[in-house]
């Protein structure tokens, strides 16, 4: 594992860290109450409850709320493996599909298990210095273990140039 990610893994795994970085830089994911549950080399778990700020009209967890959840848990194995990079590597969301199985009513676990192809896209954009596009599944379940939601979050990622 290179060290810039054990770096950031250690990061993330703090509570107060982890906090702060959500109301910093994602204080929409923060109030609706999204938290980094687990996150590894291979694979991010972040949560979301169902609750007032969270809440859509009829009952459930507001679709918005449950996308930032799932697209954390796979931004999460992207910035991973940007963090501290030389040359630095861009990354940004270009799609975003989703699929609603069952009302999310409690806290639903988004985990997103690309921990591997995440690095070998940056590693390939590093080498080729072309941009490089990646689709990752983030699985939302409920405490039951039901899926409740499933994202498909798509990344690209770039080198900057040095100058």
């Amino acid at each position: 594992m290179n060290p810039n990610a054990q770096k950031f893994i250690a990061q993330m795994s703090s509570k107060l860290k982890s906090k702060l970085f959500l109301f910093a830089k994602l204080p929409s994911a923060f109030f609706s109450g999204v938290r980094i549950k687990e996150l590894n080399q291979e694979q991010a778990t972040v949560t979301v409850p169902y609750k007032w700020f969270s809440q859509n009209p009829f009952g459930s967890t507001y679709f918005a709320c449950m996308a930032m959840a799932a697209e954390m848990s796979t931004g999460l194995l992207g910035m991973m493996q940007i963090y501290e990079r030389r040359p630095s590597v861009s990354m940004l969301v270009v799609k975003l599909e989703a699929n609603y199985f069952k009302k999310a009513v409690g806290i639903t676990h988004f985990i997103c298990e690309a921990g591997t192809e995440f690095k070998n896209t940056v590693e390939e954009c590093l080498q080729t210095g072309v941009g490089k596009t990646i689709t990752a599944k983030s699985r939302g379940t409920n405490e039951q273990g039901e899926l409740v939601a499933e994202f498909f979050v798509t990344w690209s990622f770039k080198a900057k140039s040095i100058s």
